[in-house]
This record gives structure tokens, sequence and C-alpha cells, in this order.
């Protein structure tokens, strides 16, 4: 047996294992493990490495920042990384105002601190989020969690003031309409009903929304629907966080998801590829909001440590000179071409989805019924894995196949993972249920 993998049995069965095997090296899309056998990365650390595995770089920035300063502190003195980071956050968040950043160092981290600027503000107790959503699992962030298994199972009580409301997860919506001739049901409840019988707007902080649910399914929230929420934040004086932790930095198509719908929200948190896989997460969003923070009410021992925001100034700077947003739009489209393919001729798959390089299709015994396909689900994850490719699956269900390589994976790798993929549908389809 693997020695890395018997060395597992140490670390506390409360940090799930997907796929059994032990992973010694990256070169871009693809893993390599300790056997030698490669695989095309298909999750990219859940979206973490957009701009690929061992990028050169980002490496070379990292070991420079290592022969200077490895740590010190930002409330001790300022460095030059720190500051740079916020520079290049506050040049790329959608808005039309003058903006502020802080950092931390993971996605629940900065929603959490999120929250905190919101409530601070607002002198208002309650943050919304929304069922089905994922924020992290620290205690607060797991409360803001929409999806109680696997997250939240017998860790009551929760952190007080948080309510969930029903998000547009269009293929199974709660109301039972069809999207798009639903009149945005979903919110016309939020406006007649949630806010009469859950928590009055008056109490409300945030609202604190993925515009594409990741845990979730890779859930997309119609653009309208971004822009009604935006209308009623504005309405009501409420704060609108937008979730960009595993959307943001150019998986969709654009810097930031939200940006399909022309929703400038008031703070917006990211993390995972921000420094493309080192530690490093960060709130940012309108001055007006973040300069009432009063000195030491927010920071971090370790947050916008200097080699993370060496490596998050390097992420910058190749997005914006390689046009990876424009990169993962044509990427996407290949994708979506293949995953509409895969409908056409699987009645395993139930739905396809997704913006840029962030799809997903959504396996079910039946496609009326809906029924989720969860055993399905675990063999495309297994099949897969023993051809060469590495998939996470995802969803309320856990019935959801989830796709996102790194921005720089080249067509043909991303074509053959593809195949791939549509051979182990092939054998599952096959398979009595």
């Amino acid at each position: 047996m693997d020695r890395f993998l018997e060395l597992r049995r140490l670390v506390s069965p409360g940090v799930a294992l997907v796929h059994p095997i032990t992973i010694t090296r990256g070169e871009n899309a693809l893993l390599i493990d300790s056997e030698g056998n490669h695989y095309i990365d298909f999750t990219s650390g859940i979206g973490v490495i957009n701009l690929g595995h061992g990028n050169t770089e980002i490496g070379e920035a990292v070991e420079k920042a290592l022969k200077n300063l490895w740590h010190l502190c930002f409330m001790v003195a300022n460095y030059p990384g720190y500051v740079e980071v916020v520079e290049k956050l506050v040049e790329t968040v959608p808005g039309d105002f003058e903006k502020r950043g802080v950092l931390f160092n993971s996605g629940a981290e900065a929603v959490e601190n999120a929250v905190k600027i919101a409530r601070h503000v607002t002198k208002r107790p309650y943050a919304v989020s929304f069922e089905n959503s994922f924020h992290g699992r620290t205690y607060l962030a797991m409360a803001l969690t929409g999806k109680y298994e696997p997250y939240k199972v017998d860790f009551e009580p929760f952190p007080p003031a948080v309510e969930h409301a029903p998000f547009p997860y269009c293929y199974r919506c709660p109301f039972g309409q069809s999207y798009p001739g639903c009149g945005l049901e979903c919110m016309d409840y939020i406006k007649k009903h949630f806010f009469k019988t859950r928590v009055p707007p008056h109490k409300i902080a945030c609202f604190i929304i993925e515009p594409i649910q990741g845990e979730g399914g890779f859930v997309p929230a119609p653009p309208e629907y971004l822009r009604e929420l935006r209308s009623v934040c504005d309405e009501h004086g409420i704060v609108f966080i937008d979730d960009e932790v595993q959307t943001g930095f150019c998986r969709t198509g654009r810097f930031y998801a939200i940006e399909h719908s022309g929703v400038a929200p008031d703070l917006v948190t990211v993390g995972k590829a921000l420094a493309n896989g080192l530690p490093l997460s960060a709130v940012a969003g309108k001055a007006s909001l973040m300069d009432k923070m009063p000195p030491g009410s927010l920071g971090s021992t370790f947050g916008g440590n200097p080699v993370a925001c060496a490596a998050a100034v390097k992420v910058f700077e190749i997005m914006k000179r390689d046009n990876m947003a424009a990169r993962a739009m044509r990427l996407g489209e290949l994708m979506a071409r293949r995953l509409g393919e895969f409908f056409e001729r699987f009645e395993l798959v139930g739905d396809v989805r997704g913006l840029g390089v962030m799809r997903a299709f959504e396996l079910v015994k039946d496609r009326r019924s809906k029924e989720p396909a969860v055993k399905e689900t675990s063999m495309v994850l297994e099949h897969a894995r023993r051809r060469g490719l590495l998939l996470l699956k995802a969803g309320l269900y856990s019935n959801v196949v989830r796709l996102h390589p790194p921005l720089t994976i080249q067509e043909e790798l991303l074509e053959k993972g593809l195949d791939m993929v549509e051979e182990c549908l092939k054998e599952v389809s096959k398979q009595p249920s």
C-alpha cells in the first residue's frame, strides 16, 4: 500500500477523501501520483489552480519573496506585497465608486469578515444567505451555508441571526415553476413572504450570495435575479455581499461571475485562485463601508503573508496580460458544446449548466421525476480516475459532476478529458440502477 495513504490514518476522518491516491507533482493541468500515474486535472484543487500547477512565473515570484521577507504581520508594519495586492484588487472589483480592501487567509475567513463589516456599518443583526449555498466550515460560515449534510450535522447551536432564502435553482425550482416564464417567483417570495415571516428587511445587515453556487452544484443565479436582489438591497439599505471565492479570477469568462449580470455589489469576497494555491483571501468593496471599521476590528496574523502576496501580484499580472477571461470564454464554449452532446446522448444526464470553465452536469435516474442518480455519480468519478481523469461531485444530492480544469489547460487535453467523461457516461449508462 502507498505509504502516504497509510499515514493518512493519522488524519481525522472528518477530512474527506475523494480519490485514494497520493499526488506528488503537478504540471499545468496534469497531476502525477506516487506511482507515476498521470491524471488530467478537472478539479483545479477545487477551483484554486486557475493558472495551472507549477506555474513557473508564479514560482519565481514566490522564490524571490522567500529570499526577502517570509512574514511580518501587516499590523506590525507596512510592506509592499500587501498593499500591491489590495491595489490590484480594488482595480478589478465592479462598481463606479471608491474602494478599499483587506486580506485574510481563507474563503471562510473572508466571508466572516464581510459579514462583520456589514453588521458593524448597518448596526443590524441578520445575515441572509441562500438555500443550497456553501460559504465555509468555520462557525459563522457554516451557519451561512445552506446545506445541512455533511457540513452542519450535530454542530448545533449555530451562531444566531442567520437566515436562508430560496435560491433560484431553476432545474429543481422549489416553487414548481419553469424559468424564464416564472416571473422570478423565488424573488417575489422574499419580498412578500420571507420579509413577513422570517426577518423584516430593517433587521437585515446583508444578503450574501454566490452568483454561481459552487458546492451546491454549479447552479447559476439568473442575471435578472441578481439585479432584483440588488434593487431590494438598495431599497432597504441592506449590504449586498458577492461571494466570489470559487467563481472569481476569470473562471466564468469575466473577472468576477457577477459581472455577467451587470450588478455592482457592495462587498466582494475572494480566495482560492487569488494566489493560485497559496493561502490568501480578501474582502474588497465600497470605501464608504470599509472606512467605517475602527483600527483593530479587522486583521489577521497571517492574512496577506508576503509570500502569498507575491504570488497574487503575479496572478493579477498574468490574468490581465494573457486575457484569461477571454480564454475562459473560448474554452467554456467548447465545454458547453460537449455537455450539450452528453445531454442529447445520455438519458442519465438531466441538466447541464455553467459559465466559462465552470461547468457541470446533473445525473438523474429519470428525467421526468428528476430522481438523483447518486450511485451513478460516484461511479462516473471512479471510472474517470481509472482512465486518468480526476473529477469532483457536488450538489444538494451529491449527483452533480463538476468540471473546472485550470484556465491554462491545452485545448487538446481538455478535449481528451471530455472524451473520457463521455466514455464514463457510456459505461455507467449500461449499468443496472
